[in-house]
């Protein structure tokens, strides 16, 4: 049984619904040269697990709700290659897991929505962003099963809000959204908002940003476990493809994407490199908490493996002056990727991962006949939330 079929037993969507229902950024960086280096190609560590021995671990330890769309897409992109000159390009279209516009975090819902269910929650309270994916996926999920979602949102500003976006899509979707000032402890209002919400006799889960961290309702860190299995589909269909992939390169945040892939990657493919280039954080601390999940994925998955943080391969190079901050190299990625190959990349997350990766090919980092897929994380309706400063850059 595969990944992308194998649902084990549990709560059904419809027998839940027929039970007891009751009605970051991150902090700016100091930036040097180009900091990652190609020296931590592999993982080390011992034993290698096969791709369909790894699929049926994941299937056997954890139970998860089918809401994406798999298996995505993997498409070759001849007309950027041919104009950024090799190495071969291809995408990954995890945009098209088809929950509320799509994304990465769809992905990992199937496995949490899975986990609130069988812990018989009502509500699911998170956090993050005005323009958040991951807020608005975990809305259209929690909709889609029953569950009342609870948002605590970072206003980007101080002063009126201004509904579009992702944001627009919490409201249409019928979000509970607390908003907090700029610079307010997040975690103290999720906290109120959990005791609120016992208060008035819910049962809440709650999971942190992303999906990806465990702490709150969420004791594994099933989110990331949902990436070791995009490993494997995206593998599993490059081999189908007789592509030998090198490189698997894409936008790094939270770290629950990466650590998913590097585990994925470290246990069946360690020949491929998985690079992330940073949407906000330091390298050192993203490798560092990157480290630390994908240790949790291991034990997780039962795998005897270890990672240490000098493997990770990550750039901060690219953050420019933060994380949701708009540049020019970013707006002249999603120009170019948009009118090369009619692909769409949001101003936050993939469009700065392709303008680190086009930097990259500039710099040599790949030989020309290297395999490179680049991972489309979704994120597109964040382009609204930016248009006018989007269309004055790519004029």
């Amino acid at each position: 049984m595969s990944y992308t079929s194998g649902l084990k037993r549990g709560v059904s969507r419809r027998k839940f619904l027929a039970g007891t229902i009751k009605g970051a950024a991150a902090a700016p960086v100091l930036l040097g040269g180009l900091t990652s280096c190609k020296s931590a190609n592999q993982i080390k560590g011992s034993g290698k697990v096969k791709s369909q021995q790894l699929e049926e671990i994941i299937n056997r330890r954890f139970r998860r709700e089918k809401i994406a769309h798999l298996p995505t897409p993997l498409e070759k992109l001849d007309v950027l290659t041919a104009e950024l000159g090799g190495p071969q390009l291809y995408v990954k279209r995890d945009d098209q897991t088809g929950l509320a516009f799509g994304g990465n975090k769809t992905r990992k819902l199937e496995f949490i929505i899975a986990d609130a269910l069988d812990k018989k929650a009502e509500v699911i309270i998170t956090w993050g962003g005005e323009q958040s994916n991951w807020c608005r996926q975990t809305v259209a999920a929690a909709r889609m099963f029953g569950i009342k979602p609870v948002l605590v949102l970072s206003q980007k500003e101080a002063g009126a809000v201004k509904y579009d976006g992702n944001l627009f899509l919490d409201a249409l979707l019928g979000a509970d959204i607390r908003f907090v000032a700029p610079g307010t402890d997040r975690s103290r209002i999720t906290e109120d908002v959990t005791e609120e919400m016992r208060a008035q006799g819910h049962n809440p889960y709650v999971v942190a940003v992303g999906g990806s961290s465990v702490g709150g309702s969420m004791t594994e860190p099933i989110g990331a476990v949902s990436y070791t299995g995009a490993f494997l589909e995206t593998y599993n269909q490059a081999q189908e493809m007789s592509i030998k992939v090198d490189y698997l390169v894409h936008a790094s945040g939270s770290g629950g994407t990466q650590s998913g892939l590097v585990v994925g990657a470290r246990a069946a493919a360690p020949e491929v490199k998985v690079v992330g280039i940073s949407v906000g954080g330091a390298k050192a601390a993203s490798q560092r908490n990157i480290t630390e999940i994908s240790r949790g994925v291991f034990e997780a998955l039962g795998l005897e493996m270890t990672i240490s943080p000098e493997e990770i391969i990550v750039f901060d190079d690219y953050v420019g002056e933060g994380y949701g901050v708009l540049n020019q190299e970013i707006a002249d990625a999603i120009r170019l990727t948009a009118r090369k190959e009619g692909i769409l990349l949001d101003p936050v997350y993939t469009g700065k991962a392709m303008a680190g990766l086009m930097d990259l090919i500039k710099q040599g980092y790949f030989k020309k006949d290297d395999n490179v897929i680049f991972m489309h994380t979704g994120g597109t309706p964040a382009l609204f939330a930016y248009k006018e400063q989007l269309l004055e850059m790519i004029k």
